[in-house]
């Protein structure tokens, strides 16, 4: 949804630059500006909203098998601390 909005300021952005600049003789700032501006937002290494939740997602399933393993690795170190302990 952000994405849809950030499209919505954008082009009410973009609506408002072009009602200031039909009423200036200078046409070609619009040009300029829609240059800049595209620029400027290739930079910033944006990503979609879908992409952000499957990245969110993902790291969330990594982190509970992380915590499953690291319980799998204690109740192995129990078993073969146990076995040491009997064997000596």
């Amino acid at each position: 949804m952000k994405s849809f909005e950030t499209k919505n300021i954008l082009d009410d952005l973009q609506a408002r630059i072009a009602q200031i600049i039909e009423a200036t003789p200078a046409k070609d700032v619009e040009k300029k500006i829609r240059a800049l501006m595209t620029q400027t937002l290739a930079r910033l290494d944006l990503i979609t909203r879908e992409e952000f939740e499957w990245q969110t997602q993902t790291i969330s399933q990594l982190r509970d098998e992380i915590a499953m393993l690291q319980t799998r690795i204690g109740e192995l170190e129990k078993q073969t601390s146990a076995s040491e302990n009997k064997s000596a």
